[in-house]
């Protein structure tokens, strides 16, 4: 009997199949293309976290905007900044970064932190220009950014000059190309101020407000061209309609408030006089709560406040203000500057001298908790370095006053005329001496208490600022053509 083999039920036999075979091939394939697609970046995982959106130039504008109408400069600088460095071939951000940059020189109190800025805002209106040479706007701002640079304390005569033509022409050129620019007509009558055409910028700035009273930059120019006249009143009246459109830009508050101390500083009336003072002092205080809300550690409406204190005579308060302004910036040079200004004014002559000398030589150490009036350093008040101020036409009142003190105080230590007498050159070598017939006075007397300090008589002084009682001489041969030296309102 032939029985057929029986059926493989549990262990049948390895078969081979081509289709299989293809289809494994073509899965190996596969995933060796899609790793490959993965590493190129042609591909990416499902499971990667979504990509960040990348901000577009105008984005960057829009918070630029928002933040200058804000108040906070240092930010909208940022955003712009970042909107150039988007669209490098965009003329109005490069534009409205200079014009942003223009202004918050403003707010810095130093001349080389100032001179700095403004450098930095010529560079980006001169690219503005560059990349968009038919921009009216453009143009304007360069102008504006070119008459702020003709500063006459950063700058010598002929510069200053030569920024001044600069500007005109810039100003020309954008109304050539947009005889209706409003901006354009507007820097163009501050140009012409700077130039003491004051007749035809009336006449430009008119026409400004007369085309578009909406923007704050006509109304601070034709406050500018009015205080230029002697119109405090109205200038004022012009600066209260520019903080009515951005009202939270400091640097309005100060110069409106500079207007009425002004306006105070001439009044022949005590009590009208005293009215004018505290109205000057509510804008300086509007200024300095309009930086807390924006938590933005800014001095000088604090230094604004001291100086209008200063000139009603209050030195005490005038001092602790100035010192306010030091908790921000302690290795600020011109703050201990004006704060020695105020300790000689109010015959706290001792104690001016190591303020002096850390604006004039610089300090460090336990030397700059004394130039702040403090009786020492502390985990609040710490011990920092601060840097001599360069000799300008902003400084040189407190190389004056600094050389002054020594001078008149030689019989109190011996150190104190051969420092006088260093500071002396230092400030005859300058050359300023042809712009400030003061300076020649006040060297002369110097020299000459030094050459005969022995002669020299001492009284008691009134209770000074310190609180301690100092020796003083019985005579200050010292003037200075301003109350002291400071771009601050």
């Amino acid at each position: 009997m032939n029985l057929s083999p029986r059926r493989p039920i549990f262990n049948r036999k390895a078969e081979s199949n081509v289709y299989r075979m293809f289809f494994l091939a073509l899965m190996v394939l596969g995933g060796f293309w899609l790793i490959l697609q993965f590493e190129q970046g042609h591909m990416k995982s499902p499971f990667a976290p979504p990509a960040t959106p990348t901000r577009t130039s105008a984005s960057y504008a829009l918070e630029g905007d928002a933040q200058f109408t804000a108040g906070d400069l240092t930010k909208a600088i940022t955003a712009y900044q970042e909107a150039v460095r988007v669209d490098p071939n965009d003329g109005k951000s490069w534009a409205l970064l200079a014009r942003i940059q223009t202004y918050s020189s403003a707010l810095v109190t130093t001349d080389t932190e100032r001179s700095a800025r403004l450098v930095e805002a010529l560079e980006s209106a001169r690219q503005a220009t560059t990349v968009a040479p038919d921009d009216s706007t453009a143009h304007a701002v360069l102008a504006f950014a070119l008459d702020w640079n003709a500063d006459p304390s950063l700058v010598d005569e002929a510069q200053l000059q030569d920024y001044l033509t600069q500007a005109d022409t810039e100003a020309i050129r954008a109304l050539q190309l947009d005889a209706t620019n409003t901006l354009a007509l507007a820097f163009y009558s501050e140009i012409l101020v700077d130039q003491q055409k004051w007749t035809q910028a009336e006449q430009y700035i008119k026409q400004a407000v007369s085309r578009d009273p909406s923007l704050m930059d006509v109304h601070r120019v034709y406050a500018y061209v009015l205080e230029s006249l002697g119109e405090y009143n109205l200038a004022i009246q012009e600066y209260d309609r520019a903080i009515a459109i951005t009202p939270k830009l400091t640097f309005l508050y100060l110069r409106a408030g500079a207007n009425y101390r002004q306006l105070a500083f001439n009044s022949p009336n005590d009590i009208n006089q005293r009215q004018l003072f505290e109205k000057s002092l509510e804008y300086f205080a509007r200024a300095a709560s309009i930086n807390d809300e924006l938590r933005i550690n800014d001095p000088t409406p604090y230094l604004s406040i001291s100086k209008t204190y200063s000139q009603q005579g209050e030195y005490f308060i005038a001092a602790r203000n100035v010192q306010r302004a030091l908790e921000f910036q302690p290795d600020n040079a011109d703050f201990y500057g004006q704060l020695g200004v105020i300790y000689f004014k109010s015959r706290n002559y001792e104690g001016s001298i190591p303020t002096l000398q850390c604006a004039v030589m610089g300090c460090d150490g336990e030397d700059s908790c004394s130039g702040r009036g403090l009786d020492g350093c502390d985990d609040q008040h710490p011990a920092v370095r601060v840097i001599a101020l360069p000799l300008s036409l902003g400084s040189v009142d407190y190389f004056q006053v600094y050389f002054s003190v020594l001078a008149a105080l030689g019989p109190r230590d011996p150190t104190y005329c051969p420092t006088a007498m260093r500071i002396v050159e230092q400030v005859r070598a300058s050359g300023f001496e042809n712009q400030r017939p003061d300076i020649t006075s006040n060297i002369t007397a110097a020299e000459l208490q030094c050459s005969d300090t022995e002669s020299a008589i001492f009284l008691p002084t009134p209770t000074a600022p310190s609180g301690t009682p100092q020796p003083v001489p019985t005579s200050t041969p010292f003037t200075m053509e301003t109350p002291y030296p400071s771009s601050t309102p």
